[in-house]
């Protein structure tokens, strides 16, 4: 018979979307594989393909100013305002797949102030870096040492770059420039030239506005290009062409003649450059920068071959692009921490003199970080998609499904953006989406709500329509929660027929209804304007009903009000909260009623309404008489939302019958209550800052034939064995924070349930299996059984036994069994029996078994043993039949959950403590014998010569000197 244990609700993070990114530099390998980042004080790198973070790199307690990652992706250099330079070995993982495991190989002092900028030649194997004080270093990586420090800027390091031009047509100065350099050049490290170095080439541009060249061989200057007017921002080498390309802020860019060092063109960019480079074996260029335009240009004319674009705003401004030879695309990084793929296939064939071509296409967006999750909602047919609204006027929608693609160029992995949707003018607060997941309504801080059209299948995101008439921001919209008729027109094609009507709620505390055109851009009116409120409307919800549908609305003036979709009439106000409440949502269909305290009645077929509120408690409340019905408290800061898991009927396993909600708060803390005992049913920690998002997954959309089958499939399952039905809960929660963390909880009740009734089965198993080996004297697998399942009482009663019982002569502890046994216990096994001896000892009634077991242990235990065994005790032996105890090990070690810090050398001098407070009291005790002894001795009494040879023969007869005390005194 299964043992029946008690089912707790659980709930398992599944997956983390974490940031990735939060201004700073960025670095990525040769392979396009590999990104590194910053992410506040560390740095961070993760796999581009599949976006899974391989590595995270604390930090030193300072900003990273710049970061570098070697071509080969072996190295990872951090340089911070601590002024020290870290370098990071990077090994595949030998514990995690596909996971990278950093070493710290050294850390350095490159400059007196800190590194701004930092370059990584080809080869891998040189590193140089320029600082704030104006001076380039150049490093051998894997030496750690410096190999040349070049003076010669007069400001800030702005950019640095490696290439290598043929040592033949380097050029060859004269006696007098040798001189001059003389006096002028580096102060360099005294390391003989080596002819492998010849053509080895260091550009370094400066806040100065100068370009200088460096020649590694030489170690010295070679020229110096001064050209521009403001910062050079960005260095690149064509070994085709033999031609380097700078760009500045003063918004141009520069080619020059590697062989004279002299203007080849000057290209006027009219824009802020931050970054430029080679692309097309030089054939083209592009640059980057403030108008957030990535622009391509021919290195021959000097001309734009992309078509004009738009300016972009001022927060997607571009900072950095990065690129290497022989990857398909560019990796532009943006102000707003968002990085951008776009393709570089269109120019493969370029078109004729003249033609332009459009920009280039973006093929992914990344978004480094989520900013504050404010809203988000399930959207597409099969939910698969999430929408967020993220302190921005834009919404992202993000893939929840794995990428089939391995590459940075094909599919989205999961949390990549797949779209973003653009209209807003302001911060977006609220977001509400349709039963078939393909319309989604937005509310912002610019006056307006619009109704975005979803088509995932064809990539078609479209804005429907626009909602103008509020005179202050939109904290509150809600789209119809009810499906329509299965089979109807509006069920089998919802693409082509939008939401009947939307409400939104105003901080100017007004709703306002809408009807809805069937015609997309004609401007829809409000069909009634209500004065709801006293103060700013937080919330609404729509029922689930299609025939009589309500609304509710939610304020800060600490009412929830109940509406009557179609005429506008509030028909009731629920009062109680003692703060403003932040979110209200409908009970969903199905849901059984819940019973009214003393009176047993039920909650009413009208269903019930949720709320959370500032006053740090969640409320359910009766649709019949507007009551409340249970009040759950046990947030520590105000409840921000609210949603229903779904009815009992929905999910699957006898472990889910009950009525659930879940709340979301301040304090970062996600709760699960059981509305039916009205207690906390589980707790889900995984944010550090203010949970303002929390969703239920719905299920996907079904076809009216699938619908149908579906319902019949329920039927049977409903009327068949419930033990069937005991399978895992597809139930999935989301839970998005201040702290740019989305949580994806699955949960994990049936199988808790399952493992906890497993394990306790297995557990009065075992206990009835150690009780037939004590019945059956079977020392060996009790002891051991007793100690793998913790059990110190039973395994002090078998020692009693054995020290209290008849000795066999030659036995330490009283048989010689039990001796074997003690001599062949593995480490563990002998470490966990001697913390019990030391807990035995402690005690004045079983310290006498104690100091028998120990008195075996010590006998037949080498010391060598007994000093090693913390150590011994954690290595695996082999298993076998002569040993096959060593599994039992493992698994008492797993039970005990042994995780503390203990020595060998506490466990001994708590035994020393206590055997030496027993010994002396033994001591005591033979003394204060003798001189009872001597004083009867000393008697002529009859009856005290008795009582001398009684005491004398019971310490002959086995009896302990504590017990013949006691005589003593009873006497």
């Amino acid at each position: 018979m299964a043992y029946k244990a008690d089912v707790r609700t659980t709930f398992e993070p599944s997956r983390v979307i974490q940031p990735i990114y939060t201004g700073g530099s960025v670095a990525l390998s040769q392979d396009g594989k590999v990104l590194a980042t910053c992410l506040g004080e560390e740095a961070l790198l993760t796999d581009l393909n599949t976006g899974e973070h391989l590595a995270r790199i604390e930090g030193d307690g300072e900003p990273i100013t710049t970061l570098a990652l070697t071509p080969d992706a072996s190295y990872l250099l951090v340089c911070s305002r601590s002024l020290s330079m870290r370098v990071y070995a990077l090994q595949p993982s030998q514990t995690l797949d596909n996971a990278l495991e950093p070493r710290l190989l050294r850390t350095l002092k490159p400059h007196t102030t800190p590194v701004v900028t930092i370059a990584v030649d080809s080869t891998s194997s040189l590193l140089a870096t320029g600082g704030a004080d104006g001076v380039v270093k150049v490093w051998d990586l894997r030496g750690g040492y410096t190999t040349h420090t070049f003076h010669g800027h007069s400001g800030v390091i702005s950019t640095l770059h490696f290439f290598q031009v043929d040592p033949a047509e380097s050029e060859q100065p004269t006696k007098s420039k040798k001189r001059k350099s003389k006096q002028r050049n580096v102060e360099a490290e005294e390391v003989p030239p080596d002819e492998a170095t010849a053509g080895y080439r260091l550009a370094s541009g400066g806040e100065d506005g100068k370009v200088r060249i460096w020649d590694l061989h030489k170690r010295k200057s070679i020229a110096t290009l001064d050209a521009h007017v403001s910062v050079v921002r960005s260095l690149s080498y064509s070994p085709e062409l033999r031609v380097l390309l700078s760009a500045s802020r003063d918004k141009t860019a520069i080619l020059w003649d590697a062989k004279t060092w002299q203007q080849q063109s000057t290209v006027a960019v009219l824009e802020t450059i931050e970054s430029a480079g080679f692309v097309e074996g030089g054939r083209l260029f592009y640059t980057g920068g403030d108008t957030a335009r990535l622009r391509i240009w021919t290195t021959e004319t000097g001309s734009e071959l992309t078509q004009e674009q738009t300016p972009g705003a001022e927060m997607e401004a571009i900072v950095d692009v990065l690129h290497h030879d022989g990857l398909p695309f560019l990796l532009s990084v943006r102000a707003d921490q968002t990085l951008i793929l776009h393709s570089l296939e269109p120019l493969a064939f370029l078109p004729q003199q003249g033609h332009q071509i459009p920009p280039l296409p973006v093929v992914r967006r990344i978004s480094g970080t989520h900013d504050e999750v404010i809203d988000f909602a399930y959207i597409g047919a099969d939910r698969n998609l999430l929408a967020l609204a993220t302190n921005l006027e834009d919404i992202r929608l993000i893939t929840l499904e794995a990428s089939s693609n391995g590459s940075a160029s094909g599919s989205a992995y999961f949390g990549a953006d797949v779209a973003l949707l653009k209209g807003h003018s302001d911060i977006i607060i609220t977001l509400s989406v349709d039963w078939s997941g393909h319309w989604l309504a937005t509310g912002a801080k610019d006056n307006t709500a619009k109704l975005w059209r979803l088509d995932p299948a064809n990539n078609d995101y479209t804005c429907y329509a626009t909602f103008t008439g509020h005179a202050e921001s939109i904290g509150a919209v809600s789209l119809p929660s009810s499906a329509p008729a299965v089979g109807s027109k509006e069920y089998n094609n919802p693409l082509n027929h939008a939401p009947k009507f939307l409400v939104t709620g105003s901080q100017d505390k007004t709703v306002k209804r809408w009807d809805i055109s069937a015609q997309s851009g004609k401007v829809p009116r409000a069909a009634y304007t209500r004065k709801a409120h006293d103060k700013d409307i937080n919330a609404i919800a729509t029922s689930h009903s299609a025939t009589s549908p309500l609304f509710a609305s939610a304020s800060q003036d600490r009412t929830v009000k109940i509406w009557d979709v179609e005429s506008g009439e509030a028909i009731g106000v629920l009062r109680g909260h003692k703060r403003g409440v932040w979110s209200v949502a409908f009970s969903p269909p199905g849901m059984p009623a819940l019973t009214t305290g003393e009176i047993g009645g039920a909650s009413s077929a009208k269903g019930m309404v949720v709320t959370g509120s500032g006053d740090k408690t969640v409320r359910i409340w009766s649709l019949n008489d507007y009551s409340c019905l249970r009040t759950f408290e046990g947030h520590a800061n105000s409840v921000l939302k609210v949603v229903w898991l779904p009815a009992p009927e929905q999910r699957k396993g006898k472990a889910h019958k009950s009525v659930q909600v879940a709340s979301a708060a301040g304090d970062g803390l996600v709760k699960v209550w059981d509305a039916q005992d009205g207690e906390c049913a589980a707790t889900l920690d995984n944010h550090i800052d203010r949970v303002w998002a929390l969703a239920v997954k719905p299920p996907p959309m079904l076809s009216a034939e699938d619908s149908m089958k579906q319902q019949s499939q329920d039927a049977e399952m409903a009327d068949g064995d419930e033990e069937a039905t005991a399978g895992e809960s597809t139930l999935e929660l989301v839970s998005g924070s201040a702290d740019s963390t989305l949580t994806f909880w699955h949960d994990t009740t049936a199988s808790t349930a399952l493992a906890a009734t497993t394990q306790a089965t297995q557990r009065v198993e075992q206990d009835q299996e150690l009780q037939n080996y004590i019945r059956s004297a079977n020392y060996r697998e009790a002891i051991v059984l007793a100690l793998q399942l913790n059990h110190p009482k039973r395994l002090l009663d078998l020692f009693s036994a054995v020290v209290n019982g008849p000795h066999e002569a030659g036995s330490f502890i009283g048989k010689k069994e039990v001796d074997e046994v003690v001599a062949s216990l593995s480490d563990s096994q002998l470490w966990n029996l001697l913390r019990r001896v030391r807990d035995w000892n402690a005690n004045g009634r079983t310290h006498s078994v104690a100091q028998h077991v120990l008195y075996t242990i010590l006998r037949l235990i080498p010391r060598e043993r007994l000093l090693n065994l913390r150590n011994r005790r954690r290595k695996t032996a082999p298993v076998d039949d002569a040993a096959d105890g060593e599994l039992a090990d493992a698994m008492a070690e797993l039970s005990t959950k042994e995780k503390s810090k203990e020595s060998v050398k506490d466990v001994l001098d708590g035994l020393k403590a206590y055997t030496q407070r027993h010994y002396e009291r033994v001591e005591k005790t033979s003394e204060e014998r003798f001189v009872l002894l001597w004083a009867l001795q000393q008697m002529d009494d009859v009856g005290g010569d008795v009582l001398t040879s009684g005491l004398s023969n019971g310490v002959a007869n086995g009896h302990s000197e504590e017990d013949m005390v006691m005589l003593d005194r009873v006497m």
